[in-house]
């Protein structure tokens, strides 16, 4: 009935996890054409009615299988896809830090692939997943839409799948900034309003103002020390003090977004206001970047 298909990059372990019976097809990403490429070609080998897409940090609940099979027996032909449940475990005794509080909010995402069903029919139908998308990130909302605009529903399953935090390094939140170029191909493909349809938030209006005040800041700031007219110098001295303090308000608020809810230890209070403070421009600059690629 089923085939599990599992993107990975040297993290096939996964594998093992999955209840003995059920064909699974593991996809070395070798030449790091994304997880959409990878995918694509996992359930195109398959030849069950249905494909789950497991990522490859994941682990399967006790009774996934006996779980798996009821969520998708009898579903009626429109229905093109079903999401398990995402369980992410916490550390207990303590506050979550920023990282484990990102990876919590993909138990509240919809139509992830971290445990995802699709009938295959509909998989044939849009074609896919796009694999313009080259990281884990956009590619399983993209398609989920695609599927929708088909014709298709998609449902929420009982089987539950967990996925456990990790630490991806102190600039692992700057580093996720890549999938903003993404969100200029999202744009492109559903339209401005593309984010109240997956029920997505962002920050990345605020992230620009953040960015033009700390620009401007600078380039003010460089004036005026370059200026010999005393009159000329103070008055772009003043401007630049009024839009240093704008940046510095903003991320104080966004620093401060972000260590409230943690332990709030001294490390985590650091890398939150280095990273509050690197994160708006970097994300601009790689929405700029997505919004140049799909320009051309």
């Amino acid at each position: 009935m089923i085939t599990v298909v599992i993107p990975t990059i040297g993290r096939a372990s996964l594998a093992d996890a999955v209840p003995a019976g059920v064909p699974v097809i593991v996809v070395e990403d070798t030449e790091r054409r994304g997880p959409a490429a990878a995918r694509n070609q996992g359930w195109r080998q398959a030849r069950t009615p249905w494909v789950v897409f497991l990522d490859d940090d994941v682990v399967p609940a006790e009774g996934w299988l006996d779980a798996v099979v009821k969520d998708l027996a009898d579903l009626p032909e429109d229905v093109g896809g079903s999401q398990g449940r995402i369980v992410v475990p916490l550390p207990e005794g303590r506050r979550p830090t920023d990282a484990e509080r990102n990876t919590a909010g993909l138990a509240d995402a919809e139509w992830i692939t971290a445990d995802m069903a699709y009938r295959r029919a509909a998989l044939e139908k849009v074609g896919g997943f796009d694999e313009r998308f080259p990281r884990a990130y956009r590619e399983d909302a993209d398609l989920a839409l695609r599927v929708m605009a088909a014709g298709y529903r998609l449902v929420k399953g009982r089987r539950v799948t967990r996925h456990p935090v990790r630490d991806d390094g102190f600039w692992a939140s700057v580093r996720f900034q890549r999938g903003n170029a993404d969100d200029a191909l999202m744009r492109r493909i559903h339209g401005p309003g593309w984010r109240s349809l997956i029920g997505a938030g962002g920050l990345l209006p605020r992230h620009a103002v953040t960015a033009v005040l700390g620009l401007s800041a600078l380039t003010l700031a460089t004036a005026a020390a370059g200026q010999r007219d005393g009159t000329v110098r103070n008055r772009a001295a003043g401007a630049a003090l009024l839009a240093a303090g704008g940046w510095a308000a903003l991320t104080a608020r966004f620093a401060w977004e972000r260590i409230a809810p943690g332990p709030r230890t001294p490390a985590e209070i650091v890398r939150m206001l280095v990273t509050s403070a690197a994160i708006p421009p970097v994300a601009c600059a790689h929405r700029l970047r997505g919004e140049l690629r799909e320009r051309r």
